[in-house]
C-alpha cells in the first residue's frame, strides 16, 4: 500500500479486498478479462465493501497489442474506479515492484486461454507469501489447485466471455464471503497455501526434478541386465 501511494499518490484501504495481476502483458494473458461486464464487476465491489485491483506488466517493445492491451486496461480503470471500485495500473513494472505485489495482495489473480501458459510463475511466488490465487487451470495451476485451499478455480469455458461469468461466480460466492466472513477464516487459507503449494513449488525442488528425471535419469545410470547364459544340452 506504501509503494501505490509513493507511485501513485492513490491512498489504498488494507482492509479492502485487493486483487493483483502482475505478469508480461501479452494478449493471452487477458489482462482485460476481468472487465467483461463493468457491472458486474462494480456489483462485486459494493458486495464486497469495496475493492482494490492492482495491475502491472510491460509488453514486448515489438507487441503492439500487448501496448493495446495495457492502454486498455487504463482506459477501464479511470472509467470504472470510484469510491468502491479502484483499480490502479502500476508504471515501471520490475523485480522489486513484483515481489511487492505477490507478498502484498489479497488474491492473484490469472486469466490465461488455454493451453498457451507455460508455466505461471508469479503464482508461485504469490503462494510463497500465503497468497491463494484465483485462476484459469492452465500451466502451474492445473497442479497447485486445491479448491478452497489453495485458492480457486475459473472453469473452462466456450469463450471469453463463459470464462469472464465463472471468473464472477468465484468473486461472488467463494472469495468475497470468505474474505468477509472473518479474518481467521482467511489467516487458515493463507496458511493451506503455504503448507501445499509453498512447500512443493519451489527451486530446491525443481533442481532435483530436473536432475533426476532430465540430466542423470535412473535408467541412464543402472546397468543393463546382463542375460544369465542358457545351457544347451543335447
Amino acid at each position: 500500500m506504501a509503494e501505490v501511494a509513493a507511485r501513485t499518490g492513490l491512498v489504498l484501504n488494507p482492509r479492502v479486498l485487493t486483487l493483483g495481476f502482475a505478469r508480461r502483458a501479452a494478449t493471452y494473458k487477458r489482462a482485460d478479462l476481468l472487465f467483461t461486464d463493468p457491472e458486474r464487476l462494480l456489483e462485486i465491489a459494493h458486495a464486497a465493501g469495496g475493492l482494490q485491483i492492482l495491475y502491472a506488466g510491460k509488453a514486448h517493445p515489438q507487441d503492439e497489442p500487448g501496448k493495446a492491451l495495457i492502454r486498455s486496461v487504463i482506459e477501464k480503470s479511470h472509467k470504472y474506479s470510484g469510491s468502491e471500485l479502484r483499480v490502479v495500473y502500476l508504471e515501471n513494472y520490475d523485480w522489486d515492484l513484483g515481489a511487492l505485489l505477490t507478498a502484498g495482495v489479497d488474491v492473484w489473480v490469472n486469466t490465461p486461454r488455454r493451453p498457451y501458459e507455460a508455466s505461471g510463475t508469479s503464482g508461485m511466488k504469490a503462494a510463497l507469501n500465503g497468497v491463494p490465487s484465483l485462476s484459469i487451470l492452465d500451466g502451474w495451476w492445473i497442479e497447485g489447485c486445491l479448491e478452497g485451499y489453495t485458492g480457486w478455480a475459473i472453469e473452462d469455458g466456450e469463450d471469453d466471455n463463459a470464462e469472464a461469468i465463472n471468473l464472477y461466480q468465484k468473486l461472488e460466492r467463494s472469495v468475497v464471503p470468505l474474505y468477509l466472513k472473518s479474518p481467521e477464516a482467511w489467516g487458515h487459507l493463507m496458511r493451506t497455501t503455504i503448507a501445499y503449494n509453498g512447500s512443493f513449488f519451489n527451486t530446491n525442488r525443481m533442481v532435483k526434478q530436473y536432475i533426476r528425471n532430465a540430466y542423470y535419469p535412473v535408467s541412464l545410470l543402472t546397468p543393463a541386465k546382463v542375460e544369465e547364459p542358457v545351457e544347451v544340452t543335447r
